[in-house]
C-alpha cells in the first residue's frame, strides 16, 4: 500500500507518544503512574488506528 507523507507524519507523531508511554512504564514497573502509562499507550496505539485508517479513507493518494 502506497502512503502519502501526511500518513507518514500522523503515524511517527503517534509511534513517538506510544514509545515514551511504554519506556517509561518499563523503566517504573508496578507504580500506579507506570500502569496508567501503559493503558495510556494502549489508547493511543487505538487512536492511531482511527486516525490513520480514516485518513486512508478521505486521502486521494493513499486511497
Amino acid at each position: 500500500m502506497k502512503t502519502c507523507e501526511r500518513f507518514a507524519r500522523i503515524k511517527a507523531g503517534y509511534e513517538q507518544d506510544i514509545l515514551f508511554l511504554c519506556s517509561y512504564a518499563e523503566r517504573n514497573p508496578g507504580t500506579a503512574p507506570a500502569k496508567t502509562s501503559a493503558k495510556n499507550a494502549f489508547t493511543v496505539k487505538r487512536s492511531m488506528a482511527r486516525a490513520l485508517s480514516r485518513h486512508v479513507d478521505r486521502c486521494l493518494q493513499c486511497g
